[in-house]
């Protein structure tokens, strides 16, 4: 028999502040010729999954998808609605759930290269599904645009951002974590 999931009322608040939090630091961005702005996303996305663990980091993405999706305005630019997932930047946007989910997993990890890597593997799906989706939605019937070629417009020049974002969002967490146990509060349960 399966075990009931439930969760505290520190879960929930959790999920929420890190739902707000990367809905705030999505909405300050650099626009770019491609159409895929750059954004503190990833860094945020990243904090959400090495903070609150897998279960919770990815049900704050969701969250943050399903906000957006309704209308409210908490995508990139302050947009909003299901058009986004889409668009340009489709990809990325549930890409962000393999990538909390992996930092999650990483959050579990005793050693930090381990916990880093888990984090990057992830980041590499998310970069893969949107360089994926954006070839596939900017292609019109008379001109392609090849997985390699989106690859190197919406992937590529971001890969060093994004790498330094989840190596960063592992650094906070970890020294977050450190601060808040001196004060007897565990952003994770023990078992997540």
């Amino acid at each position: 028999m399966m075990k009931k999931q439930t969760f505290s009322t520190a879960e929930l608040t959790m999920i929420g502040m890190y739902t707000a939090l990367l809905a705030v630091l999505s909405i300050v961005q650099i626009p770019m010729p491609s159409g895929v702005p750059i954004t503190l996303q990833t860094f945020a996305v990243s904090l959400c999954g090495y903070c609150l663990g897998r279960r919770n980091g990815t049900l704050c993405i969701l969250l943050y998808l399903l906000l957006g999706v309704v209308g409210v305005p908490v995508f990139t630019g302050m947009t909003g609605g299901v058009g986004k997932l889409f668009g340009f930047t489709g990809g990325f946007l549930y890409g962000f759930l393999f990538l909390a989910f992996a930092c999650g997993l990483g959050s579990r990890m005793k050693h930090q290269m381990a916990a880093a890597g888990s984090g990057l593997a992830g980041l590499l799906i998310c970069h893969l599904l949107g360089s994926f989706h954006y070839s596939v939605v900017a292609s019109a019937p008379d001109a392609r645009v090849s997985f390699a070629q989106a690859f190197l417009l919406v992937s590529a020049p971001y890969l060093v951002k994004d790498v330094l974002s989840v190596i960063g969002a592992l650094l906070v967490s970890l020294a977050l974590k450190k601060t808040l146990a001196r004060g007897g509060i565990a952003l994770q349960k023990p078992s997540a």
